[in-house]
C-alpha cells in the first residue's frame, strides 16, 4: 500500500487560503459596482475582512506547517 505523509490538516489550511481570495475579490468588485439595495452593514466591508483573514491565516498555516520531504 502506498503511504503518503501529508496530513489532512494541510488541506484544510490550504482550503482557508483558497477560500479567502474570492471573499476579498467579491468585496473589491462591490466597491466598483455597488448593489442597488445594500445590506445594513455594507459599509463595514465584512467580505473584505473575512476574506483577508482567511487568506492570512491560510498562508501562515500553510507556510508554517508545510509538509517536508522525508529522505
Amino acid at each position: 500500500m502506498l503511504e503518503i505523509g501529508i496530513s489532512i490538516w494541510f488541506f484544510i489550511r490550504l482550503s482557508l487560503l483558497v477560500n479567502g481570495a474570492p471573499g476579498c475579490e467579491r468585496r473589491s468588485l462591490a466597491d466598483f459596482n455597488p448593489p442597488d439595495n445594500p445590506v445594513v452593514l455594507f459599509h463595514l466591508h465584512t467580505n473584505l475582512w473575512w476574506g483577508a483573514m482567511l487568506l492570512v491565516f491560510g498562508l501562515i498555516y500553510c507556510v508554517r506547517f508545510m509538509p517536508r520531504r522525508q529522505e
